[in-house]
């Protein structure tokens, strides 16, 4: 889906937009400002004397637990996610919160994405020093700090920023005014989660107009997330409410083209609810990045079909009290159980029931499968995005053997 420009370029100076590809830029420099930060975050070592494992080796050679990705399984679920935008004639913005991966957001764009979402300026950092320029930080930035950080990164990137009120907009102004450049802002419209975003229509109007008026930044678009609908188990209800979220995106959208502000993108939709999304009239963009490594929480609570379980943690049987009960070395520090409880891969009567901070504790079924101390599990995450964040690197497999270890970005990243 292309967007042409008006014959006026708008106040950042841009003769055109083209999403259906992204922005060519020239790598960032090395050891200033972003970038000094990206290569401390990229290059963090793992604990002291922790062994890796050498290419070709194994699951069963890995010290556990260990996060692993399927490299096959993951690039097909990007080919899917890519073909199923291209079919609806919309584009991919996909969310790195979930990966957290420089390496793996250079894979997304190749196959087709047109930039990166991210959650915090620390990501976008991240991935603008993995050579992806595209990218729209969902999230309000605020503080002379970050201001100052994103005026450096729109020295190596094209960032778009989201806002929802006037107070976040006219430091953002001044900031890019101040250093003689210019920021692509959209406006986050609150569709029904009641958490960020202004309302939609009038009010979403009014900081148009006070955007409009304003030096240092240009309003490019609308964001709304539809996330409090994720979750319902009806799929005709799930597709009407969602859809009714979106009539209220897309309307403030056309109420803005009305007043006289071009508004060329609408952006939504995370993996629970993308395959809805992408057949709504006027969304240009979706978001879905958990997609590509998938998880316990979209497959049974999202109803998300079509792609498969490319991320798994192998943890270790480290007791078993009573034959009803097996312990593993995976725990809270390792999986997160808030949203939803990891699954076992592959062995029928054996479930987590309990976490503690170092233990997973399984419940085993009378007729399941022998279990022993010592004896592997592969485990798919009940939510991955706040499981990743525990880690500092994945294993990448391919055919059984090991063919990469990619680092996850540290806690800079969520600044």
């Amino acid at each position: 889906m292309t967007f042409d420009a008006k014959p006026d370029a708008g106040k950042c100076g841009r003769a055109s937009w083209n999403l259906s590809r992204p922005r060519e830029y020239a790598r960032p420099r090395q050891a200033t400002g972003v970038d000094a930060r990206v290569h401390l975050m990229t290059e963090r070592s793992g604990p002291a004397g922790q062994h890796l494992p050498s290419p070709g080796c194994s699951r069963d050679d890995l010290e556990t637990p260990a996060l692993c990705i399927d490299l096959d399984l993951m690039e097909e679920n990007i080919r899917r996610v890519a073909a199923a935008c291209s079919a609806a004639g919309a584009s991919w913005r996909p969310h790195v919160k979930g990966h957290r991966s420089g390496a793996i957001g250079a894979r997304q764009v190749a196959a087709g994405a047109i930039g990166l979402t991210c959650a915090k300026l620390g990501e976008a950092e991240l991935m603008a020093a993995a050579g992806v320029h595209d990218l729209l930080v969902a999230n309000a930035i605020v503080g002379p700090q970050k201001l100052a950080r994103l005026v450096e990164l729109s020295r190596h990137a094209d960032p778009i920023v989201a806002v929802d009120h006037v107070d976040q907009l006219q430091p953002l102004a001044a900031a890019f005014t101040g250093a003689g450049s210019c920021v692509r802002i959209v406006i986050e419209v609150d569709i029904g989660l009641a958490r960020a975003g202004t309302e939609p229509g009038e009010p979403a109007l009014r900081l148009a107009q006070e955007a409009a008026a304003l030096d240092g930044v240009e309003l490019v678009g609308v964001m709304g997330w539809e996330g409090h609908l994720i979750r319902i188990g009806d799929r005709t209800e799930k597709e009407a409410r969602i859809h009714e979220a979106l009539d209220r995106l897309v309307g403030t959208k056309q109420l803005l083209e009305a007043a006289g502000i071009p508004c060329p993108i609408v952006s939504c939709s995370g993996t629970g609810s993308f395959q809805v999304s992408l057949g709504h009239p006027g969304v240009t963009e979706v978001q879905a990045g958990g997609a590509i490594l998938m998880d316990v929480f979209y497959r049974d609570d999202c109803g998300v079909v079509g792609l498969d379980d490319a991320l798994t943690l192998v943890t270790t049987v480290v007791g078993r009290p009573t034959p009803e009960r097996a312990i593993v070395d995976a725990g809270r520090k390792t999986l997160n159980v808030e949203i939803a409880m990891p699954r076992v891969v592959g062995r029928p009567g054996v479930e987590f029931e309990r976490m503690s901070a170092e233990h997973g504790q399984l419940s085993v079924a009378p007729k399941a499968a022998p279990l022993a101390v010592g004896d592997r599990l592969e485990v798919v995450p009940g939510y991955a995005d706040l499981t990743v964040f525990l880690h500092d690197r994945f294993y990448g497999f391919r055919s059984g053997q090991l063919a990469e270890i990619l680092p996850i970005a540290g806690s800079d990243a969520s600044q």
